[in-house]
């Protein structure tokens, strides 16, 4: 039998490739990447290459100033952030301050319902001598001892502006809401200062027993007012735009 000559051992070992040349197959395109890679690279240098110093010197100049540029850009956005945020803060707090002051005033003025400590003053008054001086006393003395917020009978608030006057029927008349006794006064304060303030010779207790009627003083933790008084407009004042 004939042997094969080179060329069929060629084209067999093409088919068929061993271990050694596959190997060796894969070393030989792994170099020829790395070959193309490096000529790629050097196509890209070239560029450069040759350049004159003062070229050289300019493309480095043109690329601090790039850098330097980068960076103001960069120092002035994080300026202005820095800006807005102090700016939202202090509106936050100017928005913050302006709501708690809105609500002070919103309770000294009647406007807004409160709770908080206090006191309950029942007076029972079975022969109807109870009248406004007694009633004027009585709720002056609660103001002097710090009361913040007052209420008659579950139904008027009272404030700077509240008037009294006695109703021809009985009763009282309070910003022209008729009450009839019991009238309950229940006024936000410091209980003890409040209840002290109503008991003493010659005060808001001693007038109303003088009369024939009797007061009971409740201290107690919690005090829900809920009358509120509608806001009108002043008449005669207005801002001063000048302060």
């Amino acid at each position: 039998m004939r042997e094969p000559d080179g060329r069929a051992r060629l084209a067999a070992a093409l088919r068929r490739p061993s271990r050694g040349q596959a190997v060796a197959g894969l070393l030989l395109a792994v170099l020829g990447f790395a070959a193309v890679t490096q000529v790629r690279a050097n196509g890209q240098d070239d560029s450069y290459v040759g350049a004159r110093q003062g070229d050289l010197i300019q493309y480095i100049n043109s690329l601090s100033l790039a850098s330097q540029r980068t960076q103001d850009q960069i120092a002035k956005l994080e300026r202005t952030r820095d800006a807005l945020g102090s700016d939202t803060e202090a509106r936050r707090t100017a928005l913050a301050r302006a709501r708690q002051q809105a609500t002070t005033l919103g309770i000294l003025a009647g406007t807004v319902p409160a709770v908080g400590s206090g006191v309950r003053v029942t007076v029972t008054d079975p022969g109807r001598g109870v009248g406004t001086n007694q009633l004027i006393d009585g709720l002056q003395e609660l103001r002097d001892a710090g009361a913040e917020v007052i209420e008659l009978n579950d139904e008027v608030r009272v404030v700077a502006q509240t008037s009294l006057q006695d109703a021809s029927g009985g009763g009282v008349l309070v910003d022209g809401t008729l009450l009839k006794p019991p009238y309950v006064i229940d006024a936000i304060g410091d209980p003890h200062t409040l209840a002290t303030a109503l008991d003493f010779t010659g005060g808001f207790i001693s007038e109303v027993d003088e009369v024939g009627a009797t007061v009971d003083v409740e201290r107690l933790g919690t005090v829900e007012i809920a009358s509120v008084r509608r806001p009108t407009a002043p008449k005669y004042a207005a801002p001063d735009s000048t302060g």
